[in-house]
């Protein structure tokens, strides 16, 4: 596995890691929680598609560069999207204006980036 499919790798862990920690902050915070588990469970929801377009690219059965490249949408989309739900949450203001949308466009991107990975041959 090459050194950019391990990174992806990992940040899709720290992506479900900082899942988990959002969901259980949530749990625990009165009024404003909603916004907080909808942050937790976008990145629990997209941290194993990250994973799983990653190693389906490293083992060859789509097209690698691809998969990479929906990979990393979707993380950049997750960053956007959770990252400013979650700041709302916690810091009472938002990341810079349109980050959630901007976010949400690129997890659509991430995902029919996915669509197209699985549709292009792969390289032998």
């Amino acid at each position: 596995m090459r050194g950019p499919d391990r990174a992806l790798i990992a940040l899709a862990a720290l992506a479900g890691l900082l899942g988990v920690a959002a969901s259980a902050a949530a749990a625990h915070r009165p009024g404003d929680g909603d916004t907080l588990r909808i942050a937790g469970q976008f990145l629990l929801f997209h941290a194993p598609a990250v994973m799983a377009l990653t190693a389906l690219g490293a083992a060859g059965l789509v097209r690698g560069s691809a998969a990479r490249i929906a990979a990393g949408a979707l993380l950049a989309g997750l960053c956007l999207f959770s990252g400013d739900l979650a700041t709302r949450a916690l810091a009472q203001h938002a990341l810079f204006p349109m980050a959630a949308p901007s976010g949400g466009l690129l997890l659509m991107a991430g995902w029919i980036g996915g669509i197209v990975a699985a549709f292009l041959p792969a390289r032998a």
